[in-house]
């Protein structure tokens, strides 16, 4: 449809351009040039006009109805895009999911051990170790 409304558009616009040229203008006679033989209206004669006249204003109200299909076809076509570029995008597959990140570091509690912690080589209470964490053990001496 949208192809076929296109090469109408370009038959009817050369079709246009070619009666548009082979018309005379209005006042265009030999007399015009030197003012004389000019009728008393202000635009020239107001006769209904020609038949050629008549064709070129349907060729242009044909020209200005296709035009409008045309730019209704446009903006309601489908989501489908010809872009080189939307296709790329589109055949890309999805961002690998970020590395997952490291699980944070427990931090030493201050204060009374908690039940079942051990105590360190000099036998005071000391903090307690977060599980699964190794820690030196404190040398309390001089």
């Amino acid at each position: 449809m949208y192809t076929t409304l296109v090469v109408l558009l370009v038959i009817v616009s050369i079709a246009l351009i070619a009666l548009i040229m082979l018309q005379q203008g209005k006042g265009a006679d030999a007399g015009a040039a030197f003012g004389t033989g000019v009728s008393g209206t202000m635009f020239g004669s107001s006769h209904g006009g020609t038949t050629l006249s008549h064709v070129t204003a349907g060729l242009a109200t044909a020209f200005f109805i296709i035009t409008l299909a045309l730019a209704y076809l446009a903006n309601h076509r489908g989501t489908t895009s010809n872009s080189v570029v939307d296709r790329v995008h589109a055949e890309q597959p999805a961002a690998a999911p970020a590395a997952p990140e490291p699980a944070p570091v427990p931090t030493m509690q201050t204060g009374a051990p908690e039940a079942g912690a051990t105590a360190s080589k000099s036998g005071a209470n000391a903090p307690a170790a977060a599980v699964g964490t190794e820690q030196p053990a404190t040398k309390t001496g001089k």
